[in-house]
């Protein structure tokens, strides 16, 4: 049965558009409160883990179930296990197999995560789940959405808006969650400038700190050189 409804959910909101999704948000929350995912690194080539907050339900109805979609080329995940959800991957045969990063042949992908409430997580509350997962090395430089339907009972909100190109995200209604993966080494690259500029400024501060130092010493050197010259001059006169 609930497979049903995560079935009818999607293949309504494909065959409206985003039309349904603007329709459902008209009461639903407000910006702050979409459905979002947090990664705790973008780097492709390198393994991140997703974590996707639900801050509240459907129009005040409570959250039963959440479906996360998962794009391609993003075949395996690992969902962490959520005390209180029961949670099932949904695997898709692939058009043709394909060699993963340890070298295995995989002819199925997870194309979506599904957790299910044991008790209904009331309006105003929040939950997070996350998942492990590797980001492709082609995947450098791409935007990676996630749509998610969240079930709340008999109602059900499709986060599966994607901005066009030059469209800001945050103007949609029901913006599907998403990450920008980075080139391998970006962040390094960004990191290795802020602190070769830390040390840059620094040197340079120790530069007019030895200058004003050796500007010091000269000057007190006049003065003294200038105090010998003037008893010399009491004696000799």
């Amino acid at each position: 049965m609930q497979q049903r409804r995560y079935k009818r959910a999607l293949a309504r909101a494909a065959a409206v558009g985003f039309a349904t999704a603007a329709a459902v948000l008209a009461l639903g929350a407000p910006a702050s409160a979409h459905v979002t995912v947090t990664p705790d690194g973008t780097d492709a080539g390198t393994y991140t883990i997703l974590t996707f907050s639900v801050p509240h339900g459907c129009d005040d109805a409570s959250t039963t179930a959440v479906a996360i979609q998962i794009p391609e080329p993003l075949n395996a995940i690992t969902p962490t296990v959520n005390p209180g959800w029961d949670v099932e991957k949904v695997l898709t045969e692939l058009d043709e197999p394909v060699v993963d990063s340890h070298g295995n042949e995989v002819t199925e992908r997870v194309s979506e995560i599904r957790y299910t409430a044991h008790t209904p997580l009331p309006d105003g509350y929040r939950d997070v789940f996350e998942l492990s997962l590797r980001l492709p090395e082609e995947t450098a430089g791409q935007t990676l959405h996630f749509p998610v339907v969240q079930i709340c009972g008999d109602a059900e909100h499709p986060w599966i808006q994607i901005a066009e190109d030059g469209q800001d995200a945050d103007e949609l209604d029901s913006p599907a969650p998403f990450i920008e993966v980075t080139a391998p080494g970006d962040e390094a690259e960004d990191t290795a400038a802020t602190v070769e500029g830390a040390a840059t400024e620094p040197a340079a501060a120790d530069e007019d700190n030895t200058l004003t130092y050796a500007a010091i010493a000269l000057g007190a050197l006049g003065t003294v050189l200038a105090g010998l010259a003037l008893l010399r001059g009491r004696r000799t006169a």
